[in-house]
């Protein structure tokens, strides 16, 4: 099959680290060179010993099944001969405590299509939905709930 990489580089520069009062900020590298500023969320520190701009990993969790479920939806319907000339989804992860962990214990995917010409009907864009999620390889490595709310 493939291999996915990503570096990720965290230096504690002056902190004194065992008191716990170090930046959670670090840098995600990805083949091709993007780079990208990550750190701990701030609601799981206090936002003086993160950055608050970055990317945090719930957020990149999140964004993962979105651009996943995104891809195999614009595939399909190009398949389908419906022409998207946008989508644009403001996906949100609900991080609970399961059987004593904190876990995203659910996914909600908002996705706001425009096409050209005559839009799909609402069973066809259900359906094309469907079969975006049942080939999306992310949904698939994840235990968490997966829901589709089409605004369209």
């Amino acid at each position: 099959m493939s291999e996915h990489h990503a570096r990720i580089h965290w230096q504690r520069n002056d902190a004194v680290f065992t008191d716990q009062r170090y930046s959670r900020a670090h840098r995600w590298h990805f083949d091709g060179g993007a780079e990208v500023a990550a750190a701990a969320s701030p609601a799981a520190v206090s936002p003086r010993f993160t950055d608050v701009s970055a990317v945090d990993p719930e957020e990149a969790f999140v964004a993962a099944i979105s651009s996943c479920h995104m891809l195999w939806f614009l595939s399909l319907a190009a398949a389908a001969g419906c022409c998207v000339d946008s989508y644009e989804d403001e996906a949100v992860g609900f991080l609970r405590e399961v059987d004593g962990k904190l876990v995203i214990a659910e996914v909600v995917l908002r996705p706001r299509l425009r096409f050209s010409g005559t839009p799909p009907q609402a069973a066809q864009l259900d359906e094309l939905h469907e079969a975006a999620h049942a080939r999306c390889f992310i949904a698939h490595s994840v235990r968490c709930a997966i829901r589709v709310e089409s605004a369209d």
